[in-house]
């Protein structure tokens, strides 16, 4: 991990807040830049660009993992690297989004994947407070581990560097119930600890959501996230992200917060329905988070309350179950 002096973490004097500038919607689109230019820059700090070679063995050893709805892209991707005959040339795999590649770290070999956005944007800045060393001590600090900021300040880019991780938030389906209960107990966690820190993510879904099948759920993608200003009843309007609340839709300003309880229902709902097992508390509470009217869905600390008790209870019945039988 870099150091916190390295990477300025607590420098936040020019913190980003919920009345965004023209300015600001410039630098917090994705970025495409040219990997190329930047490829010795990153193997200085110890990340390895993946080559056509990397781009091979990774389709070769995901082979067995590829779904039908993935197959297109893999085939796709695996096929464009095998018509490349240099084998170290740079190859950025097609299945991934733009601004994403990538990399393997040289020290031990580990997969990472390196993700470019603006110095300025909205996005780095939160990766920065979520990584700072006072956050990372909260163990319901949820995000996903960040190996290294490198910095390009003649382009106005920085390279976010982190662990790569399942793209699929359940490992497997079928999967146990403790599993289940596991990885949304992490996403709840996440988004309550963001709250507390008048942070919304805006784009809850369960491919935001990673598992490092060690039984490790973390959070990505802080594109669309942004600070809220500390006022009685922040507003915003707001028309992006995953799932879109029923306010929002209709143009009218929204509670960014319930925002994000809303989608964390969603999540919830199809986390379950993936999942095959029908959880009657879990059920109820995700419809309280579903409620039409904003102002009558629970905050995020109150649904992790709600969650925990869930979760109590069903380790009780479980261990009685255990015992008696």
């Amino acid at each position: 991990m870099a150091s916190s002096t390295e990477w300025d973490l607590e420098s936040l004097a020019s913190s980003r807040s919920s009345s965004p500038s023209s300015d600001e919607d410039e630098v917090d689109v994705r970025v495409s830049p040219d990997w190329a230019k930047y490829r010795c820059h990153i193997e200085r700090r110890g990340y390895r660009l993946d080559t056509v070679r990397d781009v091979k063995d990774y389709y070769r050893n995901h082979c067995s993992n590829i779904d039908k709805q993935g197959l297109h892209v893999y085939l796709s991707g695996y096929h464009r690297a095998l018509a490349r005959s240099d084998e170290d040339g740079l190859c950025k795999d097609i299945g991934l989004r733009e601004g994403l590649f990538r990399a393997t770290r040289c020290l031990d070999g580990m997969k990472v994947m390196v993700k470019a956005v603006h110095r300025d944007s909205r996005e780095l800045d939160i990766v920065r407070y979520l990584s700072a060393p006072a956050q990372q001590r909260d163990s319901m600090n949820h995000c996903i581990p960040i190996l290294d900021l490198i910095d390009a300040p003649q382009d106005d880019l920085c390279f976010i560097v982190m662990e790569e991780w399942s793209a699929d938030m359940l490992p497997e389906v079928p999967v146990s119930i403790s599993c289940l209960m596991e990885s949304l107990r992490h996403c709840i966690e996440h988004i309550a600890f963001m709250h507390r820190h008048r942070i919304v993510h805006f784009d809850i879904s369960s491919r935001n959501f990673l598992t490092d099948y060690n039984g490790r759920y973390a959070c990505i993608d802080y594109e669309l996230s942004r600070r809220i200003d500390e006022v009685p009843c922040p507003r915003i309007l707001y028309s992006r992200g995953s799932e879109i609340p029923p306010e929002a839709e209709r143009g009218r300003p929204s509670n960014p917060f319930m925002i994000d309880v809303w989608a964390l229902g969603v999540l919830i709902f199809r986390a379950c329905e993936l999942a095959e097992f029908h959880i009657p508390e879990l059920t109820r509470l995700a419809k309280w988070m579903l409620h039409e009217n904003p102002d009558k869905r629970p905050p995020a600390a109150s649904v992790l309350k709600e969650f925990q008790r869930i979760q109590a209870t069903m380790r009780k019945t479980l261990h009685r179950r255990h015992i008696s039988s």
